[in-house]
C-alpha cells in the first residue's frame, strides 16, 4: 500500500534498470500469505527473469487446512531455443505473430519428452501417506497451461495468494500470471508418477506451443525398487488444448472461504473490451499479420497502448509533468456493436494508439465488465491488475448483459484474485475498491498481447492525509 514505486513495470513505475545495474525493491507486505511471484517487466525479459515470492503466515499462526507434510513450489515457464528478446524483435519488426516457444519447463526443465532431457527432468521426491502442498506458479509467456498428476487428486485452498473453500479436481488451468496452491495426499502405490502440463489454446487458427512438459513424482518408500532401474512413471490424463468447458469448469468451482465485503453500492461503473486487432499497412512498412497488409495490434475499448519512452507514468504523474499521458481513457466502447459476433465490421478492427489513463478518486467502489470480442479471434485473455485484487463476480459467455446478468453476481463467497481469465467469447465482472494511490497498469498476461498494445492504466488519486496518499519517491529510483 502507498508504495507504487516498488512495483516495477518499465515506464508506468519507474524507469528501468540500466544493463549492469542494480535496484532495491523495498515493500511491506500488509495482510497477505501465500503463493506471488516476482518477473522482469520490460519487453519479453520475464520470460527467463522469474520466481517465486512466497508469504507463509506469521510465527503462530497455522494455515486454514491441516498442516502439509512439505511445501514444493512448482514454477511453469516457457523456453525458446532463441533469444526472446530477439523473438519479439522480429515480431515487432515485420507486424506478424511472434514464434512459438519450443517447450514449457517445470522448474526449469522440459521433462521427459523433450530431446535430451530426460537426465534433468524435475523430481519431486514425497513418501507413501504423506499430504504435500504444490504451490503452482504459471510464468509461462503467452501459454495458459492445463496441470495434472497421474493418479491423485488435488485439493485446490488457494489462489493468487488468497484461501478458497477447498475442492478436489483432477485437472488445472492456470493463466499467465496466476498461482493455485493444491493439497496432494500421497495415497497411491509407491512408484512415480508425471506431473504434466500443455496449453489450453482457445483462439481460433493461433500458432501455439504443443509440447507437453513434465515432472516426476517419486515415492520414497525404502523398498527394492528404490534402488533398481527407474520405473516409468505413470501419465495423466489432461483435457484437449482446447477444452474450454474444462477451462470453465475450473474457474467455476473457485471461491472465498467464507462471506466477503462485496459493496452493492457501486461508485465506478465500467465496461472495457478487451481483444486484438489489425493496422493497415503504411507506404514503407513491413506488414506480416493476415493477409500480408495488416500488422497485429490489440487494444481495451479501442485503445491500443503506447508506453512512454522517456519517463514513467507515475513519475509523470507525482511532479505533476506535462505531455506524458492524457487521462481521457473511455469508460465504456466509444462504439457498442455485437463484441462476440462471428463477421464483426473490419470498420472496428483498428484501433487508436495512445497513452490514456482512467482517473479514480480514492476509496471509490469500482466495478468493471471485462468483455472479450472476436475481432481477429476471440480468445480466453488473462487479465492482470497490478497493485489490487478484486473480488471475480460473475463470468459468463456471449454478451454481458445488464439486465439479465447481474442474476448471476456472486455477492456471497466470489473469489478474490489478481489476474482474471475473461473467457473467449465471454466475459467477466470484477470489483475492487480503489484505495492504493497511484498508477496502476492493466494488462493481459499473455504478453504477445501486451506488447500489440492489450492494455490501459488506472490513475489512483490521493485521499486526505499522509496514509492515504502516495509515498514520495525513493532517492535510489531509476531515472530515465
Amino acid at each position: 500500500m502507498r508504495t507504487g514505486w516498488a512495483d516495477g513495470p518499465e515506464f508506468v513505475t519507474q524507469c528501468p534498470i540500466r544493463p549492469g545495474g542494480s535496484y532495491k525493491y523495498r515493500f511491506t507486505i500488509e495482510g497477505q500469505e501465500g503463493t506471488l511471484w516476482w518477473h522482469a517487466h520490460s519487453s519479453w525479459l520475464r520470460a527467463t527473469v522469474y520466481g517465486a515470492l512466497i508469504i507463509r503466515p506469521r510465527e503462530n499462526k497455522a494455515y486454514p487446512f491441516g498442516k502439509p507434510s512439505r511445501e514444493v513450489p512448482v514454477i511453469l515457464g516457457e523456453w525458446w531455443n532463441a533469444n526472446p528478446i530477439d523473438v519479439i524483435r522480429e515480431a515487432q519488426r515485420t507486424g506478424g505473430g511472434p514464434n512459438v516457444s519450443d517447450a514449457f519447463t517445470i522448474n526449469g526443465q522440459p521433462g521427459d519428452f523433450y530431446n535430451c532431457s530426460q537426465e534433468e527432468t524435475t523430481a519431486i521426491p514425497v513418501k507413501p501417506g504423506e499430504t504435500a502442498l504444490l504451490r503452482f506458479i504459471n510464468a509461462a509467456l503467452n501459454h495458459e497451461l492445463f496441470v495434472s498428476i497421474a493418479q491423485h487428486k488435488m485439493t485446490v485452498v488457494a489462489a493468487d495468494a488468497s484461501y478458497t473453500k477447498p475442492f478436489t479436481t483432477s485437472v488445472l488451468m492456470i493463466a499467465p500470471g496466476q498461482t493455485t496452491d493444491v493439497l496432494v495426499t500421497m495415497d497411491q502405490a509407491p512408484t512415480r508418477y508425471y506431473v504434466a502440463a500443455r496449453a489450453y489454446v482457445s483462439g481460433q487458427n493461433v500458432a501455439f506451443d504443443n509440447t507437453t512438459t513434465t515432472a516426476v513424482i517419486e515415492y520414497d518408500c525404502g523398498c527394492a525398487s528404490d534402488f533398481g532401474p527407474k520405473i516409468q512413471p505413470a501419465f495423466p490424463a489432461l483435457p484437449a488444448f482446447n477444452d474450454t468447458a474444462a477451462a470453465a469448469a475450473f474457474a467455476a468451482g473457485i471461491k472465498s472461504p467464507g462471506k466477503v465485503k462485496v459493496h452493492e453500492n457501486v461508485d465506478e461503473y465500467l465496461f472495457f473490451t478487451v481483444g486484438l486487432g489489425l493496422f493497415n499497412c503504411e507506404p514503407g512498412q513491413l506488414c506480416a499479420g493476415p493477409n500480408n497488409n495488416t500488422r497485429f495490434t490489440a487494444s481495451m475499448n479501442n485503445v491500443s497502448f503506447v508506453f512512454p519512452q522517456h519517463d514513467s507514468l507515475l513519475h509523470a504523474h507525482y511532479y505533476k509533468i506535462p505531455g506524458v499521458f492524457t487521462t481521457d481513457f473511455p469508460a465504456y466502447p466509444p462504439v457498442q456493436f455485437d463484441y462476440t459476433a462471428k463477421n464483426v465490421s473490419r470498420a472496428l478492427w483498428q484501433p487508436v494508439p495512445g497513452t490514456k489513463l482512467y482517473p479514480l478518486r480514492f476509496g471509490s467502489v469500482v466495478q468493471l465488465v471485462l468483455q472479450d470480442t472476436s475481432i481477429v479471434t476471440p480468445e480466453n485473455h488473462p487479465i492482470h491488475i497490478h497493485g489490487y485484487d478484486f473480488f471475480i463476480l460473475a463470468e459468463g459467455c456471449g454478451n454481458f448483459d445488464p439486465k439479465k446478468d447481474v442474476e448471476k453476481f456472486n455477492y456471497v463467497d466470489p473469489p478474490q484474485r489478481n489476474t482474471v481469465a475473461v473467457p473467449v467469447n465471454g466475459w467477466a465482472v470484477i470489483q475492487f475498491v480503489a484505495d492504493n494511490p497511484g498508477v496502476w497498469l492493466m494488462h493481459c498476461h499473455l504478453d504477445v498481447h501486451i506488447t500489440w498494445g492489450l492494455a490501459m492504466a488506472f490513475l489512483v488519486e490521493d485521499g486526505y492525509g499522509k496514509l492515504q496518499s502516495l509515498e514520495p519517491p525513493p532517492v535510489d529510483l531509476p531515472m530515465c
